[in-house]
């Protein structure tokens, strides 16, 4: 039995303490608000983001240094804007020898800022190659009801990705492992953006013709911006990159879908936040990858659409349309030649 902190206690947070306490381990699960972490030990459950009974293995923190003491993992799955903060105060007590791992999909505004590169800002002292991201297709609601889930972890240290392999992998959660964390986090965090591209279709009224063809032009995207920034295109066809864009655009489950989907109702942006109560991704990862893009010279049509829908109040159908009636052009134009370098 291993004794692991997991920092958030969200959804998210919540399923991946119910799969690590399944597996025996002892889970220390760690929120900021102190009548959340007290709810949790007093009734077995997080009813605000999992209604379900929690193994007997997981216990409640709202002190972070009581939740990390002692522990030779910690999990980090906040939001991607409280990264930052809650890094600089785990550097003060993070056990020596602990790993840490990551579930946490976005990129920064500004800094543009993958996780694990905030991560490495505020904890200097911890070796960059040894943090690990978890990524993939795994609805949370799902997660917590044990059904079949699989998901990818990556680290530069094949030995702390095999680490966090073996802590998670069950007969019900399966665990692959790859060294390219460029890959597993940009594809995490991009699907985002095609999700809530999908629920904006969806909420317009469009089909499942519309939809595929977004997902299938939206990894085209995804793809492109990945490999110039040094990603393996290989990781894109993978759990992190096409098995979870398809399950976050084709899922209520997905916030993102789902802020979508009111968007393309007519609802307006801080209406849509509002009524979601829970952070959607998403919407600060269109403008980190806007502006990536830019700086990068990559073409992601449906990334500047969603993007003016957002930020500059786009009509939804006329970004649509300015979709449709883009300049002709070959389906693999520069993907095909990605893959020719790729096995050169």
């Amino acid at each position: 039995m291993k004794k692991i902190a997991v920092l958030g206690a969200g959804s998210w947070g919540t399923a991946l303490s119910i799969v690590l306490a399944d597996n025996g381990h002892s889970v220390r699960l760690w929120s900021h608000r102190a009548e959340q972490a007290e709810a949790i030990n007093n009734t077995k459950r997080n009813e605000r983001y999992l209604d379900v009974e929690l193994p007997e293995g997981i216990q409640a923190f709202s002190d972070l240094n009581e939740a990390v003491k002692g522990t030779e993992a910690v999990l980090i799955v906040v939001p991607a804007k409280a990264i930052r903060e809650v890094t600089r105060s785990l550097q003060h007590v993070l056990p020596d020898g602990a790993t840490i791992i990551h579930a946490t999909k976005g990129i920064e505004p500004v800094t543009l800022k993958r996780v694990s590169e905030m991560i490495v800002e505020e904890f200097p002292e911890y070796p960059s190659d040894d943090i690990v991201v978890l990524s993939g297709p795994s609805h949370a609601e799902e997660v917590a009801l044990r059904h079949p889930t699989t998901v990818t972890v990556a680290a530069k240290n094949p030995e702390k990705s095999k680490h966090a392999q073996n802590l998670f992998n069950s007969d019900t959660f399966r665990v692959y492992t790859s060294q390219d964390v460029l890959g597993l986090e940009l594809g995490g965090a991009l699907k985002n953006i095609i999700a809530l591209g999908a629920g904006i279709s969806d909420g317009l009224g469009y089909g499942d013709n519309a939809k595929s063809a977004l997902i299938t032009r939206g990894l085209a995207e995804i793809t492109r911006l990945g490999t110039s920034l040094g990603a393996n295109p290989i990781s894109f066809l993978g759990l992190s990159g096409v098995g979870d864009l398809i399950v976050t655009c084709t899922s209520v489950h997905s916030r993102n879908w789902r802020a979508g989907n009111l968007l393309g109702k007519g609802h307006q942006l801080d209406d849509v936040l509002s009524e979601m109560g829970m952070v959607v991704e998403g919407v600060r990862t269109v403008k980190a990858a806007y502006q990536i893009a830019e700086e990068q010279a990559v073409e992601m049509p449906i990334t500047s659409g969603i993007y003016q829908i957002l930020f500059e109040n786009k009509n939804p159908k006329d970004a649509v349309t300015q979709l449709m009636t883009r300049d002709k052009r070959e389906e693999m134009a520069g993907l095909d030649q990605m893959l020719k370098d790729l096995y050169s």
